[in-house]
Order: structure tokens, then sequence, then C-alpha cells
């Protein structure tokens, strides 16, 4: 539709006006909202360590492809050029950091777009900074971060060419697809809901046009290459879908995954999702987002209950609406100041949550936060160099005894990514896996005489004749994530070689 001479008092019947604010402009303060959150990450990056999936997608990097097992080839590409600055956790968190400041800028344009004032805008902006599932999300440097800015900037662009009538920004939703394809499978279901919001909305008739198109057509030519390699290689995307579909189906992961809707966003701000989301109902102009977001929201929840924070990339929109939605209950109270200064606490309080979410704290208190935060991406930056270490002692230990291990196996990629890139100088031997990527590339040249075993025992006993435990890791500062209790093992004697075995060693999740 033609944007209206004023935009933001232009408001549905029975509505109040809410302040009017200049054309669809960002107010500084939200440019400051969010220069100063890519800042604050970029400031706590180097306080613990890499997380795996980073030095995984580090280890990626040096296999350079047109798509991996598990996601497609746009985060090892660019760790790649990230580690012409040094292979540090700071580096590989430049980008994500940059991309969590940008969606914090977004939220306040689509707030702009939908009609907000200037609070509206800046509070938009406010809740997006201080939404715990960005905060946490966006310090590390796997998918998610570009997977948030891919969705905000896709949202943003089909809202400004519908809302504002500029059909032109539909080439911009499909380049912003098309390298959203590139970093996250899950793009797929943003495009399936807006196109489904289409259809059913007053936009429709957009569709008759040759924009939207034209920005499909985009977006697919950007995607070919992955498609290709999927293609040539049995589609391993697809196993790694249902793998994940069954680790994330817990009757625990059922009952928590609308729960954590709106845990995620933090739970101060539930009253401003919930307002956002029934505001894009009931407006006909944005229903095609309320559609969007009914259906991720519906995906998750049946497929993959336990990966709830996969419907955040919608989160702008939905705080765009709720900041626009509280300004019109601003402007309907007879104490306007109480009210604004209420909802603005909302976001702000929800910040005592940071050392959960965050490197504040020194890593020798971690092991006090709850056991949820240290089995979390937080709690998992913690030992990859202490596990590293333990690893190459026992290595060494075993050469001393005359037993030099030819090849080191473990259960999962983290372990095996975090040797390739933090054991480099230590002359360990080739590192292997069965798990993810680590499977598809293969033993190589790797000998099976005498592997040295870490968290796979179970998955080597059955193939080799002997096997012994020699240590068991745990992670430092008495953290309690995800890679501690790891057994270290050594196994002989094998029933066949690494290539009879390794059709038998491959698993995905």
């Amino acid at each position: 539709m033609n944007q209206p001479a004023d935009p933001v008092t232009a408001t549905p019947a029975g509505l109040p006006a809410v302040p009017a604010a200049p054309a669809d402009r960002v107010p500084v303060l939200a440019w400051l909202i969010g220069a100063t959150f890519a800042a604050t990450q970029l400031a706590l990056s180097g306080r613990y360590g890499f997380q795996q999936d980073e030095l995984y997608f580090i280890a990626a990097g040096h296999h350079l492809a047109f798509g991996y097992v598990d996601q497609p080839p746009l985060v090892p590409l660019l760790t790649r050029v990230t580690d012409l600055l040094g292979v540090s956790p700071t580096t590989v968190r430049i980008i994500p950091a940059l991309a969590g400041g940008a969606v914090v800028v977004m939220a306040a344009r689509l707030a702009a777009l939908f009609g907000a004032g200037r609070f509206g805008r800046v509070l938009a902006a406010l809740a997006m900074a201080c939404a715990p599932v960005a905060l946490g999300a966006v310090h590390i440097g796997n998918t998610t971060p570009l997977d948030l800015l891919a969705w905000a900037t896709v949202l943003l662009c089909v809202s400004t060419a519908l809302l504002r009538d500029r059909p032109r920004w539909w080439l911009g939703a499909g380049a912003a697809a098309g390298l959203g394809l590139q970093d996250n499978n899950l793009m797929v279901m943003l495009l399936i809901g807006l196109a489904l919001g289409l259809l059913v909305s007053p936009q429709a008739r957009i569709l008759r046009t040759r924009w939207p198109w034209l920005g499909a057509g985009l977006a697919a030519v950007i995607w070919v290459p992955n498609i290709g390699w999927q293609a040539t290689h049995g589609w391993p995307q697809l196993a790694m879908a249902s793998a994940l579909h069954q680790q994330n189906t817990s009757v625990a992961d059922y009952l928590g995954g609308l729960p954590a809707q709106l845990i995620y966003p933090g739970l101060l701000m539930a009253p401003l999702v919930i307002a956002g989301y029934v505001l894009l109902w009931r407006t006909p102009e944005l229903r095609f987002i309320a559609v969007t977001v009914t259906f991720v929201l519906v995906y998750v929840l049946a497929w993959v209950p336990g990966k709830a924070y996969y419907t955040d990339g919608t989160l702008p929109a939905v705080l765009a609406a709720g900041a626009l939605a509280a300004e019109r209950w601003i402007a309907r109270g007879r104490r306007p100041g109480w009210r604004r200064g209420l909802i603005l606490a909302l976001p702000l309080v929800g910040l005592v949550t940071l050392p959960t979410l965050l490197p504040v704290l020194p890593a020798s208190d971690v092991h006090r936060l709850p056991a949820s935060s240290q089995r979390s991406t937080l709690g998992d930056t913690i030992g990859w160099p202490q596990l590293t270490r333990a690893i190459a002692a026992q290595d060494a230990a075993l050469a001393r005894a005359g037993q030099r291990p030819t090849a080191i196996f473990t259960g999962y990629y983290g372990e095996a990514a975090a040797l390739d890139v933090l054991g480099r100088a230590g002359q360990l031997p080739p590192v292997l896996s069965g798990h993810n990527a680590y499977w598809m590339w293969g033993p190589g040249r790797a000998s099976d005489r005498t592997v040295l075993a870490v968290d796979a025992l179970v998955m080597l006993r059955p193939y080799f004749a002997s096997c012994r435990l020699l240590a068991t890791y745990h992670a430092p500062a008495q953290v309690q994530n995800d890679w501690t209790d790891i057994q270290i093992a050594v196994c002989t004697r094998p029933s066949a070689g690494w290539p009879a075995l390794w059709p038998h060693l491959r698993h995905y999740g």
C-alpha cells in the first residue's frame, strides 16, 4: 500500500494515535542501543574460550565445499576469512556481534514501518537488545547470528515492499533469503510461512506482479550451489533433519516447547510478545506476518520442540509490533509517564540474568550458576584447551611406553575439532570421528593399529579386540557442562581396517 502522509497517526479505527515521528527513520538512540549491543558482545568475546560449534566451523573452513552434512557453506567460509586475523574466540565472534547489532536496529525499523512513534522504535530496539535469546545466541560464532540477521532482513524488505509500495525491495528480500539459505536451511520455513501469509492476506494481489517472483528467483540462484552439493552427496541434510527430530522430541521437549517461547525473549517481556502477536493478527496489513509467525511456531513445536529457539528469527517483528501496542496502551492511560517507565523497565530488569548468558563472571565462578546455565553455550565455552592437553598427555604417555597411537577417534565433532584447532602444534596423530561432517571427511590414510578413543569407547569396542580405559577428563573449575567426565581409552587389534569399519561409525546429530 502507499505510504500515508502521517504513517504513525494513521491507526486502525478505534485505536488511539501515538506520537508522530519523522517518516520511517530509526532514532539515534536506537542506533546507539544497537552499537552498544555489538560493542558489549565484542568486549566479552575473549573472556572464556571457544564453543564447540566455533571449533567445528574453523575445522570445516579447512575443508571448503558448497555444503556439509549439517549446514550450508556460508559460516565455514566466513570463519576461514576471519582466520586471517588469527584463530581466537574474538575473531570468530566479530561477524556475529555486528549481525546482532544490526538485528537490534532492524527491530526499530520494523516498528517504524508498522506505525510506531519514536518511543516505540526505541523500545523495539531495547527489547531486542535485552532479549536473552539474542544476547546468548550472537555471542557464539555459529549459524544462529547470521540466521537471525537473514530472517530480520527478509521480514524488513518484504514489509517495506508491501507497506510502503516499494516493489524493488523484493529483490533485497530475495538476496537476503538466498544468503540465509546458504547459512541455514531453516530459512525455508520462513519463506513457506511468508507465502502462506500472503495468500490469505489483503496483499495477495502482489503475487500477480513480477517482483515477488524475481526475488524468489534470486534466492534460488544463490541457493543452487548448496542444492547441487546435497544432490550429489545423497541429500545428507535430510538424514540430519531426521536425527534432529528424533533427538528433540522427548516428552520434556514437548512440555517445555511452548513456555520456552516466552522465556527466550525474556519472561518479563511476555506481555510485549503477546501484545505484538495479537496486534499482528488484528491488523489486516500485518496479518501476513502473523501467519508466518504462527506457521514457524507450529512447525517447531510439532517437529523439533527441543529446539524452541528456532522460532526466534521472527522475534524482531513480534517485538516491533509489541512496541507499537505498548505505545497505544500508554496513550490510552491517564498517567503516561508511569506507564512508559513500567514498559521500559521490563527489558532492563531482565538483564539480571546476564551472568547466565554472557561471560561476565570469572570462569572459576561458573560452577555456582544453575545447572541449566552450565549445560548451555556459556558453559560449553570452558575447558577445550584443558581437554586437548589431557588427550595430548595420554598420547605422549603411550608413546613413551612404546605404544604410540596411530589415530585419535572422537565420539563427537566438538572433541575432534578441538584437537584439530587447538592441538595443531602438539603433533598429534590424525584426528577422526564418525560424527556429522567428520564422517564424510573420512579416515584418510590414518592407521587403525593403535587408536586413542576419546568419548568413543562404546562405539569402538565392538570392532577392536582390546580396549582399555586410560583416564577420565573432568572440566576445569568444577563446571558441569556437556563436555565433562569424558573417557579417554586406547583400542588395539581392529577386526577390520578403517575403510571397512567406517560405514558402521556414522552418526548425525
